[in-house]
């Protein structure tokens, strides 16, 4: 059943509004929930696709879950003695591949599908296999099947040849269970790394140095129950931050974690937005016009690539010419082709974008190509004058939870319909 989303632009977003618990740890922490040799329960998970689409892997496999969205997960893995997953699973979502990390932790065997998830370039597996080659795991792919195993998982030096967010949570995932000690060097630094080691680290595992570039894990052979609540969604409290802006409103953002936004709240500074936090709440807004800024996406902490097409949609209004560089994902520009039917003035050239800023969007019917640029257009949609139209609003849900009521709340004129 197709269904499209409606927005009339225009409304100033005002009021309060709650960060859901964050996409990226949730769809890492449900995998390594394997792992456990007990039952465990995580909280705070968003009710959003990824989730659920991972509710139905671990089904499959043999685990028992209780899911009650919104509230919590409970996991009992001792029932799990499926090792394969398959495609049609497995292309619901792009974190499917953590469980080629998890299933080898649990049992030194795994045969995933290549997984789904948004077209936005490349993102090979190859430094996740070299990760996992250093534990004494021969993996091979046949057919679009990614078979992993080994007779014993050995922790050893894992030495990244680029910073890695996926290879490092898969590698992390397996070595929790390895004989020995894994070092992983040239790790990644995301908030929902950290996030995942905590969760490892409440079952009993001996994970040191998330947060850096060097994490050290202890292999344990078992690990307890645990309940976890997870982090807040950082790229929804992003997302967020920009529709206050855009629709030049006053937004106050609860629950999130203000040093995680660092450094989108200097890219809104510099444009002129007025955005003050407390310990657990972010207020932006803005009184005047916004002034042209270039950005640069980077790992963490650098400006995130997941917020560099929602901010895109802001500075198509901005005052001067705005440019940004996209070094994480070659493909990630896809939605200014949309956004320039509401009269944009954009340009690409390779890995860079050139948006010159123009007084007013207006209304158009656009499609969405991706999570991300599912939100962008969201964020389009609510500078403009007139009504937008968004296409395949079904990727936004991957990612955001409840997205209409949110925005409705704080004012927004937004609703969904099915498409005959």
């Amino acid at each position: 059943m197709k269904e499209r989303m409606l927005i009339t632009g225009g409304n100033p977003l005002e009021g309060e509004v709650r960060v859901s618990g964050g996409k990226n740890t949730a769809v890492a922490v449900i995998p390594a929930t394997l792992l456990c040799d007990e039952p465990c329960t995580v909280e705070n998970l968003p009710d959003i696709e990824d989730v659920r689409a991972l509710v139905d892997i671990l089904r499959a496999l043999g685990a028992k879950v209780t899911y009650v969205p919104g509230e919590f997960m409970t996991v009992d893995p001792r029932s799990a003695e499926g090792t394969s997953v398959s495609f049609r699973l497995s292309q619901r979502l792009r974190a499917s591949y953590y469980l080629l990390g998890a299933l080898l932790g649990r049992c030194g065997h795994a045969s995933v599908a290549y997984p789904g998830g948004c077209e936005i370039g490349s993102r090979p597996i190859d430094q996740h296999l070299k990760g996992f080659a250093a534990l004494g795991v021969e993996a091979e792919t046949v057919g679009g099947v990614i078979t992993a195993k080994t007779p014993e998982l050995k922790g050893g030096d894992v030495f990244f040849d680029m910073v890695t967010v996926g290879g490092t949570i898969n590698v992390m995932l397996a070595a929790a269970k390895a004989h020995g000690t894994t070092i992983i060097y040239n790790a990644a630094k995301e908030p929902h790394i950290v996030d995942l080691a905590n969760f490892l680290n409440s079952m009993g595992a001996k994970v040191k140095g998330a947060g850096t570039d060097v994490i050290r894990i202890r292999g344990q052979q078992y690990l307890h129950g645990a309940n976890y609540a997870v982090i807040p969604d950082q790229i929804e409290t992003g997302t967020l931050m920009i529709a206050a802006a855009a629709t030049r409103g006053d937004v106050i953002i609860n629950g999130c974690i203000p040093t995680h936004m660092e450094a989108l709240t200097a890219k809104l500074l510099e444009m002129g937005v007025r955005v003050s936090d407390s310990d657990d709440a972010i207020r932006v807004r803005t009184l005047g016009g916004h002034r042209a800024v270039n950005i640069k996406t980077q790992v963490y902490p650098g400006f995130p690539t997941d917020l560099q097409q929602p901010m895109s949609a802001l500075l198509t209004t901005a005052r001067g010419t705005s440019i940004i560089q996209e070094t994480i994902f070659e493909q990630r520009f896809k939605h200014l082709d949309e956004i320039a039917r509401m009269g944009a003035r954009v340009r690409v050239v390779d890995r860079t974008a050139i948006i010159e800023g123009v007084p007013q969007l207006y209304g158009a019917p656009v499609t969405t190509t991706d999570l991300r640029a599912g939100a962008a257009l969201v964020v389009a949609g609510l500078m403009a004058k007139g009504v937008t139209e968004i296409y395949e609003p079904e990727y936004i849900d991957r990612g955001y939870e409840h997205i209409e009521q949110k925005l409705r709340a704080l004012g927004a004129d937004i609703r969904r319909e099915v498409v005959d």
